[in-house]
């Protein structure tokens, strides 16, 4: 890549964090603040779409920051699928900040702490986006560590007790996965004389297997810590449902997938000989049925979608873990089908609470009746995550199912025969909302003649039961939330009508990630691909 396209991959972190200064500085004034983020967040996605279509045609793009040279200075670099991440991220961050403001908008007041949101979200998107151009493990750590510090301040905004309680929960399991991080981080060190990643894959070939599994296990700790792989995913239902929708969505859709990015760039570039592989086979089928079992048990709609959340993250753990270009492919794929499917399903989530005052199974019902829009906005993404063709959904499954396949082991075919499972009960998961929520008379729900609160609030929530009939605002659901769901609605559509070209850039992606000589030459010199 030439000079001037290198020059916009340091963009995505710039750009949120010089607006996220500019916003604190203009707190007394939220409109100016709003316009700021939004200039922002569409200036992302510009420079992000731009470096996917440089990187897709023309290779991997790598500034060195300073002018220092790898191994010695931070790399940052972008291929094929970092440039896909960043380009889905910035879409959904564009997507439910819009829906944040215009709740805000309308439910906020002048008690709510409005001003720090903004800005705290634009350093969530400035770490999101350092952990996806990291081209070493400790900046790759830094970024981790500014969207998690960015993530416990939303997660608590309002402070109420639920929140509050989830946010201690949240910062506990954080700092020990971080801690777990540093550790693997100093054995890596220890072991290779680098942090570089590409420099370290060339060492790692050096060691003995037996202490680069080791280095890989602490790694897979920390990283299943952070993308909720079983059995070190019990902390996310618990922490994601206390928060207000818009935080929800856009921690259900990114956080965790940031974790499994990083699993994905470990297993293929610094460990590629597949040591654990079955490890990670096992811990796939165990997140997928655990996860989908846990979420049958549900009735609050929020934990419902946040334990289908950690089971589909078992389809991107078991495409990676066959150590094959079409389950990397399939995986790659599923991530950011799976980001934008997530996330569009929790700002509904958010419409449901506005419409119905409460996002229990057990006081909803009527609400295909209420508000037909409400409920095709449910149910496109319901059956997108459900695996229903000709949906997205169905494409991705199919495409690791047939990977399983491929590999033909007996391990590999007990995942395809659990993901199938798992598609199935996820279809009934969502089949049960629907039938519940919207399809029955809300007089037939247990609790139907209660509601939790008036109008769903953007960061201040007092939940009360209150009769359905006196609550305030009923049936409103702003434009400004309205528009943002049909456009992320809209968006999981197109991924299954550009089925075919997202699943070669996918393809081109996970052989890049195969032929990891082409990552190392680009960051540590030698001719580019």
């Amino acid at each position: 890549m030439n000079l001037s396209v290198a020059n916009l991959v340091p963009l995505p972190v710039l750009i949120p964090l010089l607006a996220a200064a500019a916003t604190l500085i203009v707190g007394r004034r939220p409109r100016v603040q709003r316009w700021i983020t939004v200039f922002a967040l569409v200036a992302s996605l510009v420079v992000c779409v731009a470096l996917l279509y440089y990187a897709d045609a023309d290779g991997i793009a790598v500034l060195q920051i300073g002018g220092w040279e790898a191994p010695i200075g931070i790399s940052l670099v972008v291929d094929r699928l970092s440039a896909l991440m960043l380009v889905v991220s910035a879409i959904v961050l564009l997507s439910v900040m819009l829906y944040a403001v215009g709740q805000g908008i309308h439910d906020g007041n002048e008690q709510q702490p409005v001003s720090i949101f903004l800005p705290t979200y634009l350093a969530l998107t400035a770490g999101v986006n350092i952990a996806f151009l990291a081209g070493d493990l400790f900046n790759l750590f830094v970024g981790f560590e500014v969207l998690l510090a960015a993530s416990f301040v939303l997660l608590t905004l309002g402070a109420s007790a639920d929140r509050v309680r989830a946010g201690v929960s949240y910062v506990m399991v954080s700092m020990v996965s971080s801690l777990v991080f540093l550790v693997g981080i100093a054995f890596a060190y220890a072991a290779t004389g680098t942090l570089n990643l590409a420099q370290m894959a060339l060492r790692m070939d050096e060691i003995s297997p037996g202490t680069r599994a080791a280095i890989f296990g602490v790694l897979l700790v920390a990283f299943g810590i952070k993308a909720a792989v079983f059995p070190l995913s019990s902390w996310l239902p618990d922490s994601y449902p206390t928060a207000p929708a818009p935080v929800t969505a856009v921690f259900a859709g990114l956080l965790t997938k940031v974790g499994v990015y990083a699993i994905i760039r470990a297993h293929t570039l610094l460990f590629p000989g597949g040591e654990l592989d079955d490890v990670l086979l096992v811990a796939g089928l165990l997140t997928m049925i655990i996860g989908i079992l846990g979420a049958i048990a549900q009735n609050d709609i929020k934990r419902l979608l946040s334990f289908t959340l950690v089971s589909h993250i078992g389809y991107m753990i078991f495409g990676v873990a066959l150590s094959s270009q079409t389950g990397l492919a399939g995986a790659v794929y599923y991530v950011g089908h799976h980001i934008l499917v997530q996330t569009t399903l929790f700002l509904v989530v958010g419409l449901i609470e506005r419409q119905a005052g409460s996002a229990s199974l057990r006081r909803l019902g009527s609400l295909a009746l209420m508000s037909p829009l409400l409920a095709v906005l449910f149910l496109i993404p319901a059956l997108n995550l459900g695996g229903i063709p000709p949906f997205s959904g169905f494409i991705g499954k199919v495409a690791l199912l047939q990977a399983g396949a491929e590999a033909g082991s007996v391990l590999a075919w007990v995942l395809v025969a659990g993901g199938v499972l798992t598609s199935l009960l996820t279809l009934y998961v969502v089949a049960r909302i629907w039938t519940k929520a919207f399809w029955r008379a809300r007089a037939d729900a247990p609790e139907g003649d209660l509601a939790d609160i008036g109008p769903s609030a953007l960061i201040d929530e007092s939940a009360t039961d209150i009769s359905f009939e006196e609550r305030p605002d009923v049936g409103r659901m702003p434009a400004a939330m309205l528009v943002p769901t049909v456009w992320l609605v809209a968006i999981g559509v197109s991924l299954t009508v550009f089925a075919g070209p997202l699943l070669d850039i996918s393809n081109r992606a996970a052989e890049n990630l195969r032929d990891r000589t082409v990552y190392i030459e680009a960051v540590l010199g030698g001719e580019q691909e």
